[in-house]
């Protein structure tokens, strides 16, 4: 029997020019399920989204329309959650299901009413699909869905060569330039350490003009020029050499559902420092020993993380023995085949098939 899914994304997810860890999930997705015989269907919608114009929600309605009754639909949270008006009629006649990267009201200056459009889509869905542990709670708890409803699919992870580094002093930040991931706090934190040794690179499309600027300013401000570079959006090699170069990736996010760069660190055997935003803690996790493989801070704090760089910088066994357990962490990282097979359990449960 084949089985088969239309999945409805964001255009302009393979824009390499403005990479995001939600886009690269969805392709990834996509391609799983069709190497596991999945019939898939892809209708990319063109819009602002999750704050769709008329257009765009217009456009929305016309790729579900051409949906037949009774399909198994997959479709990107970032799409749904901002249009009730045309998910919630398309849901009661489509076997609809949403894919939750963030939940919505998570995301730094998201205005209150997103919150309330991403309640109405996802009690309306027959199933949703959460990226993350942490994720799949929030939405129970916050818009009182049956957790049966509600299933997890992490994201998966590339093998990778060890990264040689650059003796312990390179830092690394990988993610678009906006607020909720926190630049500026890591600018504000390397300001307190400027009298040890060290070079940041801040990798990510410039996508908030706004704090891009803040967080340039801060740079000058510092007098930071020399030692913090932002290099825009990375792919490929390009992105390989940075990790490759790197000895600790840094994740100042004020709000994560997962934070796949912590991963692709870890697959690399890059410690990483996280704050305890989200899912981040739980996705850094423990080595097989229990040790985590980086170090944990409150989110928002500068004092707190520029505390955790000094002891990195300025303790050469404490960086020894936290690389040691990115190395064993990176053994128990799964590969994307296993996120595609959880996407395709979901749908199998929605559509009543076989996985």
């Amino acid at each position: 029997m084949t089985r088969e899914v239309h999945v409805v994304v964001p255009a302009g997810i393979d824009d390499l020019a403005s990479p995001s860890g939600g886009n690269r999930y969805d392709r990834r997705v996509v391609q799983g399920l069709a190497a596991a015989g999945w019939d898939v269907r892809e209708r990319a919608v063109p819009g602002g989204w999750p704050q769709p114009d008329a257009a765009a929600r217009a456009g929305l309605g016309t790729a579900l329309a051409a949906t037949p009754d009774g399909a198994v639909v997959l479709v990107d949270g970032l799409v749904a959650c901002g249009a009730p008006d045309v998910i919630v009629p398309a849901a009661r006649r489509l076997a609809l299901v949403v894919l939750v990267h963030l939940p919505l009201g998570d995301e730094t200056g998201a205005p209150p009413e997103l919150a309330v459009r991403e309640r109405e889509v996802l009690a309306a869905a027959a199933a949703v699909i959460a990226t993350s542990p942490w994720a799949a709670l929030r939405v129970v708890t916050w818009h009182g869905l049956d957790p049966a409803r509600v299933a997890v699919a992490t994201p998966g992870v590339d093998p990778a060569p060890l990264a040689p580094g650059s003796g312990g002093t390179g830092l690394l930040c990988v993610g678009a330039l906006t607020p909720t991931k926190g630049q500026d706090l890591l600018v504000a934190a390397l300001a307190e350490v400027r009298d040890l040794p060290w070079t940041a690179t801040l990798v990510g499309p410039l996508r908030d003009p706004g704090h891009v600027d803040t967080v340039r300013a801060a740079v000058e401000r510092h007098g930071l020029a020399a030692r913090v570079r932002l290099t825009g959006s990375l792919t490929g090699g390009a992105l390989d050499a940075a990790y490759a170069g790197s000895d600790l990736l840094v994740v100042p996010s004020r709000a994560e559902t997962y934070g796949m760069v912590v991963t692709e660190a870890l697959a690399r055997g890059v410690p990483v420092l996280v704050s305890d935003a989200g899912g981040l803690p739980e996705t850094l996790g423990r080595d097989p020993e229990g040790r985590v493989p980086g170090m944990v801070v409150p989110a928002g704090r500068v004092a707190d993380l520029g505390a955790a760089l000094r002891g990195w910088l300025a303790d050469p066994d404490r960086r020894a023995g936290l690389r040691h357990s990115a190395g064993r962490r990176r053994g128990m990282l799964h590969g994307w085949e296993v996120t595609s097979r959880c996407v395709a359990e979901a749908l199998a449960r929605t559509s009543g098939t076989p996985a």
